[in-house]
């Protein structure tokens, strides 16, 4: 075959002196590579037994520097009263086959004028199956949030926290900002937009009662979703009326727009109508009129 030149020139590789070296081990065990003789092998062996005793030992001392470490952050966290429990977990048995992941505290932003009533609603549902720990913050953008939003955090402090219920924490942060906005992970601005958006994932990391993937209603139940995602975004009284028949023919003559047992459907649809004062009772039909006053029962709103 042809002989092809060499595109890159020979350069002298300087090796960083951070670190320890450490022998060839496998050119030193081969007499025939580094052309010894055959007593060779036997001294080779012992020098790479050396320096394996001696990465063993540099080892153990690492290991138990760690544990000193992990005790004194011990002390220092019941010095602080800090909670000592790991992250709770999703289960992918009961989540539809999701992946089993950390469950972070998460971040909410919202406009006083579009209150996430869904918050309270499913703080209210849950609250013997799970707790909804929120808390609200104000931003310096807002001057004032107003009475209905104060009433809300009144009524969100209404609910106790149960600690021995599985738990997420909420920061619900009143911001000048133009749509409602959840970030569930600490390191990465990954926003997630809209509230029936924020619905569908704690119904996601919530109890097992309200996790839908599973359901042969789950197409049905994100049907509705969007249904109120489209409601809130409506900009005439007409266009909103036609939303709430589209609703009620999701509803047909079901308890709940999940079947018999509530669902995260309903929570949205509870919400979008409460942030609609549009629609009054005149638009909604008897079978939503009915449905609302089993739902309230539940959400208490």
């Amino acid at each position: 075959m042809y002989e092809l030149k060499t595109l890159l020139p020979q350069f002298d590789i300087k090796l960083p002196t951070c670190m320890y070296h450490l022998k060839n081990v496998s050119l030193a065990a081969d007499p025939l590579a580094s052309g010894s003789s055959t007593s060779a092998p036997t001294s080779a062996s012992t020098s790479s037994c050396d320096d394996t005793a001696s990465v063993a030992a540099r080892q153990e001392k690492v290991l138990k520097q760690l544990e000193e470490l992990k005790a004194q952050l011990g002390q220092i966290r019941a010095g602080l009263g800090v909670c000592g429990k790991t992250f709770q977990h999703t289960t992918a048995f009961q989540n539809g086959g999701l992946k089993e992941v950390p469950l972070q505290d998460v971040v909410i932003n919202g406009h006083p004028n579009f209150i996430p009533y869904a918050l309270l609603a499913l703080k209210n549902a849950w609250r013997d199956l799970y707790t909804i720990d929120v808390k609200t913050f104000t931003h310096s953008t807002m001057a004032d949030i107003g009475p209905a939003a104060r009433e809300f955090e009144a009524n969100l402090a209404k609910v106790p926290v149960n600690p021995a219920l599985p738990k997420i924490s909420v920061t619900l942060i009143w911001k000048n900002c133009e749509h409602t906005e959840m970030i569930s992970s600490p390191t990465m601005y990954v926003p997630i937009y809209g509230e029936v958006n924020i619905i569908r994932y704690l119904g996601r990391v919530g109890p097992a009662e309200y996790r839908y993937e599973g359901s042969p209603l789950c197409n049905e139940i994100d049907l509705v979703l969007d249904i109120c995602y489209q409601l809130l975004r409506c900009n005439t009284h007409k266009t909103q009326v036609a939303m709430v028949r589209l609703l009620d023919k999701r509803l047909q003559k079901q308890q709940y727009f999940g079947g018999s047992q509530m669902s995260v459907a309903d929570i949205g649809v509870y919400s979008s109508l409460i942030r609609m004062p549009a629609v009054t009772d005149k638009d909604l039909t008897p079978a939503l009129l009915a449905w609302r006053k089993r739902a309230k029962l539940v959400v208490q709103i």
